[in-house]
């Protein structure tokens, strides 16, 4: 079958289409899956950059997410058929095959039914994102209805869909931007207020939204600079969750406002085998799923690129002008 390979720590160029043996199915409870499509996605792109988060030898496939139709199936197979559409979230991190692939195989725990109304490239583009925000929304957030939340990033590929997440709990979304066209592309989503981050400071747009009081929830996707300006913007007794490291840190305003800050990394239960915690990622993309069936969720691609074009993508998304999600086709 026809991959993309990692042959190298480095540049977008270390990624080599090539041909490699299709995976077979090792275990009763496995699935085959013919993708047809493979999200990108920025961890895509550290791992190519700096390494393989397992110590295991290259070259290796890489990608997380991956849409495609299930070909064949272990004899204790129980959930799915041949024929039928599936997404996940499944390796690429140098231990299980990842999706920029023709075939791959995965356990049935792993994968869930598509959305019936998406296609296979924008199934592809959602699973990381969507759980990533819903982690850092609700799990380590605890986001209610009526409260206001700070997301950074509303254009890119979790802001987006985390701003859709948002106001479906019956939040206030303030988000930040930097241009005018990702500023309506926000307000398309559903956000209420859109910062031009360039323009305006944001912790002062922000405390100006909410009578001084800043935002209940603030949801870093950008890295240490925002968060540490984001104290500010944080209400007092709210919460501050980050997807980055954040660096050396002085807490002493943190601590006056007594809050609460918060890690997500969606890659955890994948890279410390936490099954259980697996299994609420499978059970967000069904319910995101009939969200999407139901109009109350979408996506946005902006580029759509042949397997071969993978390093391509790559330089798409270190640029960082991206708006939306960057998806592999086959």
């Amino acid at each position: 079958m026809k991959a993309i390979m990692m042959t190298a720590v480095g540049n977008p160029d270390v990624l080599a289409l090539q041909d490699i043996d299709e995976p077979e199915i090792s275990t009763a409870t496995q699935i085959k899956v013919r993708l047809k499509a493979a999200g990108v996605n920025p961890v895509d792109t550290k791992i190519r950059r700096n390494g393989l988060l397992y110590d295991n030898p290259l070259p290796v496939v890489l990608g997380c997410d991956g849409a495609g139709e299930v070909v064949e199936t272990g004899s204790a197979v129980s959930r799915f058929k041949p024929g039928d559409k599936v997404w996940f979230c499944n390796g690429g991190l140098g231990r299980e095959q990842g999706n920029y692939a023709e075939y791959t195989v995965i356990d049935q725990r792993w994968a869930s039914l598509m959305p019936e109304s998406s296609s296979f490239i924008e199934a592809a583009a959602l699973p990381l994102v969507l759980i990533t925000a819903w982690g850092a929304l609700f799990d380590r957030g605890g986001l209610q209805a009526g409260q206001t939340v700070l997301i950074h990033a509303g254009a890119g590929g979790v802001g987006h869909v985390a701003i859709q997440l948002a106001k479906l709990k019956g939040a206030k979304v303030i988000t930040t931007v930097s241009s005018s066209q990702k500023a309506e592309f926000a307000k398309a989503m559903g956000v209420d207020h859109a910062i031009l981050y360039m323009q305006d400071n944001f912790v002062d747009a922000v405390n100006g939204l909410t009578g001084g009081k800043g935002a209940d929830l603030v949801f870093d996707t950008v890295g240490s600079d925002v968060f540490k300006e984001s104290i500010a913007a944080t209400a007092h007794f709210g919460r501050l969750v980050t997807l980055l490291d954040p660096g050396e840190l002085n807490l002493v305003e943190a601590r006056m406002r007594n809050l609460l800050i918060g890690f997500e990394l969606m890659l955890t239960p994948m890279l410390r085998d936490l099954h259980e915690a697996r299994d609420k990622h499978v059970e967000i993309l069904k319910q995101c799923a009939q969200w999407f069936d139901e109009g109350l969720l979408k996506t946005h691609i902006s580029e759509q690129l042949a397997l071969a074009e993978a390093a391509k993508a790559h330089e798409s998304i270190e640029a960082g002008h991206s708006i939306g999600k960057i998806v592999l086709t086959l």
